[in-house]
């Protein structure tokens, strides 16, 4: 049978208006508007101001479309990096944003800590650093670094630039973007929308750091530079044709979402977290991989399963649950939950039941 609930960390599975908006979306011709008409604009707005209202992003900050969170890693480095950024690199995802320094031809530094570890004691950091790239969610191993780490980092280096990838647990944090110069995630994880958007916040310091680095002849990539998509943002558009459906699904799950409540969101997400890590912690064959608890991630929870990962596949799949793979060398070792909005309580209350059923 196929799966009917999807619990991979990413694509996930889509929150479940996504269908109605769809179709809705083809009734009226969105996905062959002109990214220039004002329908567009329209539909760029309030995908923006939604995330603005939702995720309490500071009108000091601004928002824009790109196709992936990848491709802002790479945004990231060329407009607000010269020569030295610092990463703290705890899983695979942080490791590729200081290996695309490398790429670029920057100076990228790492604090490296073991796969499932977090940080405690914030470093000393060199003054030539320009900016601190940190996974707020590493999505590799389940390991979380709590905002009020990022915070103290920013408070002791206040001039360098605060990078946050927040991939895999936006909107369920509520950051304080005093203390956040530029965030990201896609929409494939947390927004429960098919994969091909990135969203990039950024503050104004990084405004002007990019066009300080241009006006030292210094490239900062071409059409997708800092500058280029700011302007065109002030207009509700984007430098080129963008992912106009993907946008339009953003800010109808968005409206759901503030609908729903932000704050609902949350406290389900803690309580369905807290669910699965106590079945886990309990079970005599399976347990959470995380056992630190202020370093747990309660939007992809990551299971040893040891010897039973694949039999425990299988019994879940049969079920109904598609279960993520663990991640690189833990894939036969590990299994991953994505714990989205678009799970329900019910869902993971299934997933729990099921658990304590395996043998």
């Amino acid at each position: 049978m196929t799966p009917k609930i999807n619990f991979t960390p990413g694509p996930s599975q889509l929150y479940f208006t996504v269908e109605d908006h769809v179709r809705q979306a083809f009734k009226d011709g969105i996905p062959s508007i002109s990214h220039r008409s004002k329908t567009f604009e329209h539909i760029s707005k309030e995908a923006t101001d939604g995330l603005r209202q939702l995720l309490d992003i500071p009108s000091t900050h601004f928002i824009y479309f790109t196709g992936s969170a990848n491709e802002i890693w790479e945004r990231i480095l060329q407009n607000l990096v010269a020569e030295r950024s610092f990463h703290f690199v705890n899983g695979s995802f942080s490791k590729r944003f200081f290996e695309i320094g490398q790429l670029l031809n920057k100076k990228p530094v790492k604090l490296e800590v073991e796969f499932g570890i977090g940080f405690t004691d914030i470093p000393s950091i060199d003054e030539g650093v320009e900016l601190t790239g940190v996974t707020h969610n590493e999505t590799s191993s389940g390991v979380v670094t709590p905002p009020e780490f990022i915070y103290a980092l920013k408070d002791k280096y206040p001039n360098t630039l605060m990078a946050v990838d927040a991939v895999s647990s936006l909107p369920y944090p509520s950051f304080d973007f005093t203390k956040i110069d530029t965030a990201f995630f896609s929409v494939q994880k947390g927004f429960g929308l098919p994969a091909g958007l990135g969203v990039w916040i950024v503050n104004e310091k990084c405004l002007a750091k990019a066009d300080q680095l241009l006006s030292k002849g210094i490239s900062i990539g071409s059409f997708h530079n800092l500058p280029s998509l700011h302007s065109h943002a002030l207009k509700n558009q984007t430098p080129e044709t963008p992912n106009v459906l993907g946008i339009y699904l953003l800010g109808k799950v968005v409206q759901d979402m503030l609908r729903r409540g932000g704050d609902i969101i949350r406290k389900e997400t803690e309580y369905k977290a807290a669910i699965l890590y106590k079945a886990l912690n309990s079970h005599p064959l399976l347990s959470a991989f995380v056992q630190n608890t202020s370093w747990q991630s309660k939007t992809v929870i990551v299971a040893h399963c040891g010897e039973h990962t694949e039999r425990l596949t299988k019994f879940l799949i049969e079920k109904g649950m598609q279960p993520g793979d663990g991640y690189g060398a833990s894939k036969k070792t590990q299994l991953r939950f994505a714990n989205f909005p678009t799970h329900s309580k019910e869902q993971f209350e299934l997933l729990v039941d099921s658990l304590e059923k395996f043998s």
